[in-house]
């Protein structure tokens, strides 16, 4: 697996300007856009849809962008995000009827394919849909808002999805979101995570520069 993957998401970005604001962030050093997908009633919030993902397509956004779908039901939602231009789409198991058909929807519509692990939700889900995945993204928090603390936990289940993905040998990335920092990504990387999704640690930060450069060299120490 290649090198370590810095993914913002534009939950904490300034709405108003958004198409500058990725732009910005990419320019800093940032690799991918995620997008934090609310429903208010898988979670009890609400962001955007696909007409976003579009729109930054439109613009001329070229770099991956990585859906998370937090919203139930998802397949309708999985082929609004294909047609509007992501790259990685994934979703909560719980929040689909039909997991396997989930996942076969997105990889049909040619994009990535992963799965969200709540904290709270056990690995088993894994044994029978780790082939037909991209990459897993383990949430450090629960669901729903953006800057929340860091579930130091997360840490120990990181690893053991990283021996599951190493007794799998498929090229899976392990993706974390939720309260990442400066002072905890490189633990949080040691750990077997290569993609990081930091939303209020970088969108917050008057030079976004400074952060990615600051996040990179942390990971440069392991």
């Amino acid at each position: 697996m290649s090198s370590f993957l810095i993914a913002p998401s534009i939950l904490s970005a300034d709405f108003a300007r958004l198409g500058e604001e990725v732009e910005t962030v990419l320019a800093a050093g940032a690799d991918v856009v995620h997008f934090d997908v609310m429903d208010n009633h898988y979670v009890p919030n609400l962001s955007f849809g696909a007409p976003i993902c579009k729109a930054l397509r439109d613009y001329g956004i070229t770099a991956p962008i990585d859906v998370h779908l937090m919203v139930t039901p998802v397949d309708s939602m999985i082929e609004q995000f294909v047609t509007a231009g992501a790259s990685m789409i994934s979703f909560h198991p719980e929040a689909s009827d039909h997991v396997d058909r989930s996942l076969q929807l997105i990889i049909e519509g040619g994009c990535q394919a992963g799965l969200v692990l709540n904290p709270a939700t056990p690995l088993s889900v894994l044994e029978h849909t780790i082939h037909k995945l991209d990459y897993i993204l383990l949430m450090s928090v629960n669901p729903g808002f953006g800057g929340q603390k860091f579930i130091e936990h997360t840490l120990t289940k990181i690893a053991k999805v990283k021996a599951l993905v190493d007794a799998s040998g498929r090229d899976i990335r392990i993706e974390v979101d939720g309260g990442i920092n400066c002072d905890n990504i490189a633990a949080i990387a040691a750990a077997g995570a290569d993609m990081f999704v930091a939303g209020s640690a970088i969108f917050n930060q008057p030079n976004y520069a400074e952060v990615i450069s600051t996040i990179r060299r942390n990971l440069a120490s392991l």
